[in-house]
């Protein structure tokens, strides 16, 4: 499918010179990128990565929100290296995406191998699919991750290992993957120069660590209901002060946090009682409350979104508190 009618109408300079292309996967275009020039085996593992766009042609009937969509912001990577270099390979992106979800706080309901399974859809090349099942058998052991085998879920070029979450009612998805991939460099003629000084074909590792940014974005307001890990939140600290004597002081911290590459805003008293405001407020993970006393000090009153109240702390205090917490990401908002 391609945009060149539609370039051509809106521009006629373009007609016959440029064509868009909707890519349905990431994964052609990255091993071109690979073909574009000589590869030595110096050079690998050579790692592509992309947040691209994704089309697919998907049915009326099965899109769901965010979920399944037809445009996806696809979190993908692949991995272009030499036999001996694939299963740690695979298993550093198995271990980044066991990161990602500890940082997202997001658990995984299982792991599953992803075979093969009866008819066309997959690529007639028994010893391909062999190899690539058993670096990812050794993969998925090596890491002492428990798994389930599922025939029928493979991608049509090869097995792969798909990370699956869970939604409410108890329906999987898959959110990331990894494979590891014999067809495609054979399709595409990918060679690396080796030490003994002939060429080679390298394997292609595909990793994705949250897959569909949409899905994952979903998934992230169902589990945390927004009330997202610090360093993902929108607004990061929200500052309160009590009356309007001490809103320029609570906009000088608010103008802090921003320099220190934090989220913050001003809940002024224009906005309701402090009652009102603080609940307002309950998706933010840390709220400074600032009233004459406080201000006088040059002191804040801390309260998190769980309902704690760390008690009062100089502003800077707050803000390194802070720093070091998004810094460090994760779900827990205090030491």
């Amino acid at each position: 499918m391609t945009l060149q009618t539609t370039l051509s109408r809106s521009h006629p300079a373009r007609r016959r010179a440029e064509e868009v292309v909707l890519r349905p996967s990431l994964c052609p275009h990255h091993a071109l990128i690979y073909r574009s020039r000589a590869r030595s085996y110096r050079e690998l593992p050579l790692r592509i990565a992309e947040l691209g766009a994704m089309y697919r042609s998907e049915l009326s009937g099965v899109l769901g929100g965010l979920t399944r969509v037809r445009a996806i912001q696809l979190n993908d990577a692949h991995i272009f290296c030499t036999l001996d270099q694939a299963v740690d390979e695979a298993r550093a992106a198995l271990e980044l995406i066991g990161r990602a979800y500890a940082d997202l706080g997001i658990s995984a309901v299982r792991h599953r191998l992803s075979l093969p399974g009866e008819g066309g859809k997959y690529v007639a090349d028994p010893e391909l699919w062999r190899r690539a099942t058993v670096l990812l058998r050794e993969v998925l052991d090596g890491a002492g991750v428990a798994y389930e085998e599922a025939a029928g879920e493979a991608a049509f070029y090869g097995p792969k290992i798909d990370v699956q979450i869970a939604d409410a009612a108890g329906r999987e998805s898959t959110l990331s993957t990894v494979q590891i991939d014999f067809h495609q460099p054979e399709r595409f003629d990918l060679r690396y120069v080796g030490a003994d000084g002939r060429k080679h074909r390298p394997v292609m590792v595909h990793r994705s660590v949250i897959g569909s940014v949409e899905r994952a974005v979903a998934h992230l307001v169902e589990v945390h209901g927004g009330a997202f890990p610090a360093w993902l939140a929108p607004v990061q600290l929200g500052v309160l002060p009590v009356g309007e004597e001490q809103v320029g002081r609570a906009e000088e911290l608010v103008a802090a946090a921003v320099e220190d590459g934090l989220r913050a805003e001003v809940a002024g008293p224009e906005e309701g009682s402090l009652g009102v405001r603080v609940r307002a407020s309950r998706l933010v993970p840390y709220l400074a409350v600032m009233g004459a006393r406080e201000a006088a000090a040059g002191v804040v009153a801390v309260r998190l979104r769980d309902g704690r109240r760390v008690g009062e702390l100089p502003a800077a205090e707050l803000l390194g508190r802070i720093r070091e917490r998004v810094a460090g990401r994760g779900t827990e908002l205090w030491e």
